[in-house]
């Protein structure tokens, strides 16, 4: 018998309810593993999250909908996020976001067709004496100029081949 991957999602859903518990302080952790597996929250994903958690669905979406970092819509295998404070503006911010824009062929709020790259704006992400900075997932990249942008998404991808190999066991 297939597994569908509702099924699977479903599994996953009742595994991390079960590491995070039944309630409503559970509910961000277990937000966050899925936004991290399946690079987005689901309409169906938000209703057995709510189901396991004794809430309205309806909250369910509306936390997934006020934190950017969480979102209903599929993202890239890599979100990069450029920081838009007034700092890393200073900095420079623009010529690297237009550099970003140049090599992604996107724009922010956009994912590259080979569901690569997802671009958005942060609104901060605490690097102010380091800008201008970026987020791509969960590493930093601090005083980033327009010529190291090229080298940024080229280290991505060959990060991603490595592990889409590994994963494949070759």
């Amino acid at each position: 018998m297939l597994v569908t991957d509702r099924e699977r999602l479903k599994e996953e859903i009742h595994a991390w309810a079960d590491q995070y518990g039944h309630s409503r302080t559970a509910l961000m952790p277990i937000l966050q593993e899925v936004q991290a597996r399946y690079r987005h929250c689901s309409e169906y994903a938000m209703q057995e999250i709510a189901d396991l958690v004794g809430i309205h669905p309806v909250e369910v979406h509306g936390v997934v909908s006020f934190y950017s970092f969480l979102t209903t819509e599929p993202q890239g295998k890599f979100v990069v996020r450029v920081c838009q404070t007034m700092s890393c503006d200073m900095a420079g911010k623009d010529r690297v976001a237009l550099q970003l824009v140049n090599d992604l062929d996107i724009d922010f709020g956009e994912t590259t067709p080979d569901g690569m790259f997802t671009l958005e704006w942060a609104s901060c992400i605490g690097m102010c004496d380091q800008g201008p900075a970026l987020l791509i997932n969960d590493k930093v990249y601090s005083k980033v100029t327009p010529n190291q942008v090229h080298d940024i998404i080229e280290e991505c991808r060959a990060t991603y081949g490595v592990h889409a190999l590994q994963k494949e066991g070759h």
